[in-house]
């Protein structure tokens, strides 16, 4: 094994879960605390895609030799997730005649683990699922915290279930394999985290731009485990979104708002967060300092990510698309803002005419 394992506990009383982060993992002989020891039954499916497959598809089930496994292998894409992928996943388990002692397990990004915690959620009523995430967005985020769920394309992420992993292995090393502009996309969120929750966060990121973009193993190992320490504290405290959860989605509101108009997979969820995230700060500019939107812009330029809605997308159709939005109750369009570098809070109390000038500045 490259280096020594770190591991974050999300506690949520007797579903608590491990995430256990480290440097090829998937090479080496995965304790078996952290994956066998976490599967029940002697029936395993693997959901990937064709991307990640022929990667890392071979190297898991090595290490899955004492159980019966099989794999379902999808298309890549944002433009895949949806109700259709689900029912093919469904069908090919029930021609298994796969029971509820099944162990899913998802190996790819943000999409292949929202779906497979999805019909973990759905088949039988629930099985178990492990999440062993290959892009830095799904390490730092998605495959922690049990939301999963497909788009409809009237709205992202709008069917779905919570559902939480049995554990989250994260192996470092799938990053070396992640093409550029995906690796870009994950920085957005771990730029997130600082900004909603940790202003020195925020600050190491700043003053670590050249490793991480090189991908230093030691300063990407940090980075994802401190990123899940913060998303482990979240779900512990609001499991279901309540409320605090709901600041995990800063920029989330404008982002996803992009997503839907230009179609999934046009933008990299990643990239419409980094534009959503600086247009939630303009809006919160009566609370935070002028230099934190100048510092985020900065830095989501470091990581080429975009700081504009796509060309030809209108106030109107953000305010249509961001209707229909999780967070919204009755008619109102909630959004996350600052109060400050590092807290964040949900809100419907806003300036509207804020929003205006907000979109008269970004759409173009």
């Amino acid at each position: 094994m490259g280096s020594e394992l770190t591991k974050v506990v999300v506690e949520l009383g007797d579903r608590s879960y491990p995430i256990v982060i480290g440097k090829d993992l998937l090479q080496s002989s995965i304790d078996a605390e952290f994956l066998s020891g976490k599967i029940k039954g002697k029936n395993v499916c693997i959901i990937t895609n064709e991307t990640v497959a022929p990667l890392y598809l071979d190297i898991l089930k090595k290490n899955l030799s004492d159980f019966n496994c099989t794999q379902f292998v999808l298309p890549d894409g944002e433009s895949h997730k949806t109700m259709d992928s689900i029912q093919r996943i469904l069908t090919s388990l029930l021609e298994q005649k796969q029971n509820r002692s099944l162990t899913l397990i998802a190996l790819g990004g943000g999409v292949v683990g929202d779906m497979t915690g999805f019909v973990a959620a759905c088949y039988q009523r629930g099985v178990d699922f492990i999440q062993v995430p290959t892009t830095l967005l799904a390490q730092v985020d998605s495959s922690v915290g049990g939301k999963t769920g497909v788009n409809h394309p009237l709205g992202k992420n709008m069917i779905g279930a919570f559902k939480q992993p049995t554990s989250v292995i994260i192996d470092t090393a799938t990053l070396k394999t992640l093409p550029d502009r995906e690796f870009n996309a994950g920085m957005a969120e771990v730029i997130k985290y600082g900004l909603i929750w940790d202003a020195t966060f925020f600050q190491w990121i700043e003053d670590n731009v050249e490793p991480l973009k090189q991908r230093d193993a030691d300063t990407l190992a940090f980075a994802i485990a401190k990123s899940c320490e913060i998303k482990a504290i979240v779900v512990a405290e609001d499991e279901t979104e309540q409320g605090l959860r709901a600041t995990l989605n800063l920029g989330h509101t404008f982002g996803h708002a992009i997503e839907t108009h230009s179609g999934y997979g046009n933008w990299l969820h990643g990239e419409a967060v980094a534009t959503g995230m600086l247009m939630a700060v303009a809006m919160s500019e009566n609370d935070v300092e002028a230099s934190t939107f100048a510092r985020l812009q900065l830095l989501i330029e470091q990581f080429n990510l975009p700081t504009v809605p796509p060309k030809g997308m209108t106030a109107k159709d953000f305010l249509q698309h961001m209707s229909v939005d999780k967070k919204n109750v009755d008619e109102s369009i909630r959004l996350v803002l600052l109060k400050k570098l590092g807290k964040a809070y949900l809100t419907s109390d806003y300036s509207k005419q804020l929003l205006n000038q907000t979109f008269q500045h970004f759409v173009h």
